[in-house]
């Protein structure tokens, strides 16, 4: 098997959408009302996922946690630290939740964390040279 994508079990669609769009800048072509939202950002597929709509279709009831949770983080990689500052800055200026503020981990990485609307956790680092797999 391998690793075809994330998807995000969502509350408010249109609220996570314009999140990822206008906050983050993931590319998203679906309207603000669509049930279920299909990206790539730099080669992984993304998803939003309604709940209500998942739970109908598994006829299934989950439980969700409300407010900040720690159960997984998306992880967003730029190139310098001065970056790591500057999206930490502008993307809680624009409405994310401020979670850590950007600082230097004995590893070597610069890091920060935000949340998106519904409380998952969103992690911007660098290790202060470009990106490589």
């Amino acid at each position: 098997m391998k690793l075809d994508g994330v998807g995000l079990f969502v509350n408010d669609m249109a609220k996570m959408v314009r999140f990822y769009r206008d906050v983050l800048g993931f590319e998203i072509k679906e309207s603000e009302d669509t049930l279920n939202v299909y990206l790539v950002k730099d080669g992984t597929l993304f998803m939003l996922y309604g709940r209500k709509n998942f739970e109908k279709m598994t006829n299934r009831k989950y439980e969700y946690l409300k407010g900040l949770n720690g159960h997984f983080e998306i992880a967003l990689y730029v190139d310098t630290f001065e970056e790591v500052d500057k999206q930490f800055k502008e993307t809680t200026a624009k409405g994310a939740t401020p979670v850590l503020e950007p600082t230097t981990e004995p590893w070597g990485q610069r890091t920060c964390y935000i949340a998106d609307p519904e409380g998952n956790l969103i992690e911007i680092g660098s290790f202060n040279k470009p990106f490589a797999r």
